[in-house]
């Protein structure tokens, strides 16, 4: 009977930790989409069309401040349901290169842009 007692809670201590760890990553996808959403409103505004390359790439960085809080704080959830043994300051570390390489790509886009327009 104890066994079947323990198979059952570790059933049940199963599905709620594979419900957590969906829900935040959930959370993740959406705090990305938030953020990326947030950084393609800013590509196409008319006030960056006389940006240099250098002026736009300062300005991503700095703009979009709590979508960016909100993804990076949602994709550390995450990362530390799905992989617990690593340590905060590795899934901090991804964090940061994920909007790291967010914005790099909004940069590129507005490089191409520049380029084919000359």
């Amino acid at each position: 009977m104890r066994m079947l007692v323990a198979a059952v809670l570790l059933i049940t201590c199963s599905a709620a930790v594979a419900d957590e760890v969906d829900d935040a990553h959930k959370l993740a996808v959406s705090g990305r989409d938030a953020y990326w959403n947030c950084l393609a409103r800013e590509y196409p505004r008319d006030s960056n069309k006389t940006m240099s390359d250098q002026e736009f790439t300062s300005l991503i960085a700095s703009v979009c401040a709590s979508e960016r809080q909100n993804f990076r704080v949602s994709l550390i959830d995450f990362l530390s349901l799905q992989f617990p043994k690593e340590g905060p300051d590795a899934n901090l570390a991804t964090a940061n290169r994920a909007i790291e390489l967010a914005q790099k790509d909004i940069v590129n886009a507005f490089v191409r842009r520049g380029a084919a327009a000359k």
